[in-house]
């Protein structure tokens, strides 16, 4: 039998992705569920059922993101380099958050990273959702100096936590209106910094003699 509530015709996926775009450009706690339905066009039943209440469609919406907006950092861990690790994940960064066709910005930024007592949980779970993505490229780093294209003395961990804050920080200066060109010249910088720090070389001089 039919879910109450539930408009004919209604395109769970389509919708969700328009609630992606609300709270990207609203956050959590500035989303409203009327500015849910009237964007999503469903009613507040058929929200309910389709992705349960305000928080189970955010979290939704940030695996969404995840998938299909966050893919150019999966793609660049598998990069055969750590230099082109990170290379590949600081300038598609910079691409990813400063698209035409999305809000300025990162989700995970703008969703929640300061919420009220009440909504608590909404900012630990994007935190949890940047810290994964942290460790990931630890544990990337990590094989690098396994495999000795880092030097044996390098912080996976260390280096990984400078990549994302720099990242990080691409977006909340995307969403404040920094240039793609501005941002990509910082990007440049930090990579700089990041061979500097961690012993990695350019690929074009990753078989050169020490």
């Amino acid at each position: 039998m039919p879910q109450r509530g539930r408009p004919r015709g209604f395109d769970a996926e389509a919708a969700l992705e328009r609630a992606v775009e609300v709270f990207w450009r609203q956050g959590y706690e500035g989303t409203s569920l009327s500015d849910l339905t009237a964007a999503m066009g469903i009613n507040r039943p058929s929200l309910y059922a389709a992705y349960g209440g305000k928080e189970e469609l955010f979290r939704k919406v940030v695996a969404r993101y995840a998938d299909q907006d966050m893919l150019y950092a999966r793609n660049a861990l598998a990069r055969p380099t750590a230099y082109e690790v990170v290379a590949a994940l600081l300038r598609d960064n910079v691409l990813a958050v400063t698209r035409s066709d999305r809000p300025a910005g990162c989700l995970s930024i703008q969703g929640g990273t300061a919420c009220s007592t009440e909504n608590t949980t909404v900012a630990g779970f994007l935190a949890a959702s940047r810290l994964a993505g942290e460790q990931a490229l630890a544990d990337r780093l990590a094989r690098a100096v396994a495999e000795g294209d880092l030097p044996a003395d390098a912080d996976p961990a260390a280096l990984a936590r400078f990549v994302m804050i720099v990242t990080e920080g691409h977006a909340v200066h995307a969403a404040a209106g920094v240039s793609q060109a501005d941002l990509l010249q910082a990007a440049e910088i930090a990579l700089a910094g990041f061979a500097a720090a961690s012993g990695a070389r350019p690929a074009e001089h990753a078989t050169d003699a020490a």
